[in-house]
């Protein structure tokens, strides 16, 4: 916006001059009186001409109605009244943080998206002469670009690819706001919200996923212990020894038990007489053992 030092200075020399002429007509021959309005009044206009411009700040310059150039940083003298400066711009990042509130995705389903977009100026020229309020012709584009980007992509693409999407939005953003002197450095999802039912079904969903993942798991160890089992009973047929040795270990750790009653097999290579300890057992298996390989 004009920041309307021409009007002020104006109306300031509207009241000067009449000022004046009260001052002068109670004293007509006082020849000082319209000398220092005079002098108040060009010291007004030189003043009101002078801007400081930060380093991140550009002007542009209109004299009566045509583009003079940007000026900035620094101190500058404009002109008044002769010379306007529309408005003052911002060289800095702005961001800009909006939604697309219940936008249906590719395959129809409702969505809220909250989205950043930062944005800077980098041609003032074209941000002042090619478009009105920039900023709210890139928030504009913004709002519409994110819409069109959700109608082009599925729900699990929305929340698995944040980033790609992203990018594809600043691009598009970008593209839009290039002829306008403004350039998208960047954009980020910040939130995406789904209907309470849809997240009980994706919850659902995953929960079912996972029993199936425990099952298979479940499965997989069977099959492993299956293969075990099978080596093992290899290996006990190869070597009876090994076999009874093993019968002798779960009958000690079935007799460490309190109170355990043990139905021994018949085909038991040795039995346990009345009285008689699992120490003494495995002694007799081990004497059986040698006079057998002599």
């Amino acid at each position: 916006m004009p920041d309307g030092r021409g009007a002020s200075i104006a109306t300031f020399w509207f009241f000067l001059i009449f000022a004046g002429i009260i001052l002068y007509s109670m004293n007509p021959g006082n020849l000082m009186i319209p000398i220092m309005i005079a002098l108040l009044a060009i010291l007004v206009y030189i003043i009101s001409g002078i801007y400081i411009i930060r380093e991140w700040e550009r002007i542009p310059v209109l004299r009566l109605g045509r583009f003079q150039g940007i000026r900035g940083p620094g101190i500058t003298f404009v002109w008044p009244i002769i010379e306007t400066v529309p408005q003052r711009i911002s060289l800095r990042i702005t961001p800009y943080m909006f939604s697309a509130e219940s936008t249906l995705t590719k395959d129809n389903i409702p969505v809220t998206v909250d989205a950043v977009v930062y944005y800077r100026v980098v041609d003032p020229e074209k941000a002042i002469l090619n478009v009105e309020h920039y900023e709210l012709a890139t928030q504009y584009a913004s709002q519409t670009s994110l819409r069109e980007v959700i109608g082009m992509v599925e729900l699990d693409e929305l929340l698995a690819h944040r980033e790609k999407i992203a990018k594809h939005l600043q691009e598009i953003i970008d593209e839009k706001t290039e002829h306008w002197g403004i350039k998208v450095t960047a954009v980020e999802l910040r939130d995406i919200k789904i209907p309470k039912e849809l997240q009980d079904a994706i919850a659902l969903q995953a929960q079912a996923e996972r029993e199936r993942r425990a099952r298979v798991t479940l499965a997989q160890a069977e099959v492993e212990a299956a293969q075990k089992m099978l080596d093992a009973a290899k290996t006990y047929a190869q070597n009876p020894i090994a076999f009874e040795l093993r019968w002798m270990n779960i009958l000690y750790e079935m007799g460490r038990e309190n109170n355990t009653l043990m139905l021994i097999p018949a085909k038991l290579p040795l039995s346990l007489e009345p009285g008689e300890t699992f120490t003494e057992l495995f002694r007799k298996f081990m004497e059986k053992s040698k006079k057998s390989e002599e």
